[in-house]
């Protein structure tokens, strides 16, 4: 996507070989037509596989994943990270590490939103090392659901979740593949 591509070049910011900081347009800001860009695309890419929902994690994957359930004509479902005073009975719970957090989380989602029938498009905002879309991908499967494809907004394709999720039998496709953010450059695929 060259429009995204263009943003992480001109807004993201290097902070180690590790961590890209992309605050300004997905994390903390959004950039609501990027996001609707990037909606198209996950929709254009999936077309035809008869999505019922789409699933991300609270918060960063919201933005992306409520643009796509737009332009695919369904639900969109978020796992919390938090428990809530309303969430307590009849939940899916996993636990999903944060590489960029370093805490593990216990993600949750009412029952009452996936089922058996469903086929689910998941989508979060980075792929790293693959434990978030593992946990949310364990959630549906909790459900009886498919998951039909996991959609990425940016891949660090020089660690292993891609590999570890498509290795897995997952179909993975992201908008955006970084080979390396070695000395402060973001190298694409």
């Amino acid at each position: 996507m060259k429009l995204l591509k263009e943003k992480v070049m001109t807004e993201g910011i290097v902070l180690s070989d590790q961590v890209l900081k992309v605050d300004s347009f997905l994390n903390h800001q959004m950039d609501p037509v990027l996001m609707r860009e990037v909606g198209a695309e996950f929709a254009r890419l999936y077309a035809g596989e008869k999505i019922t929902k789409v699933l991300t994690i609270e918060s960063s994957g919201i933005a992306p994943a409520i643009m796509t359930a737009l332009e695919l004509d369904v639900p969109m479902i978020f796992a919390r990270k938090h428990k809530s005073l309303t969430l307590r009975d009849d939940i899916l719970v996993e636990k999903v590490y944060s590489f960029t957090k370093r805490e593990t989380n216990e993600i949750t989602v009412s029952k009452k939103f996936l089922n058996k029938d469903d086929r689910v498009l998941i989508i979060d905002d980075f792929l790293a090392n693959g434990e978030a879309a593992f946990g949310l991908a364990r959630v549906v499967e909790q459900a009886g659901a498919s998951v039909v494809g996991i959609g990425i907004v940016i891949e660090k394709s020089f660690q292993p979740g891609a590999r570890l999720l498509e290795e897995a039998g997952y179909r993975v496709d992201s908008l955006v593949r970084i080979a390396s953010l070695e000395n402060g450059t973001v190298t694409f695929v």
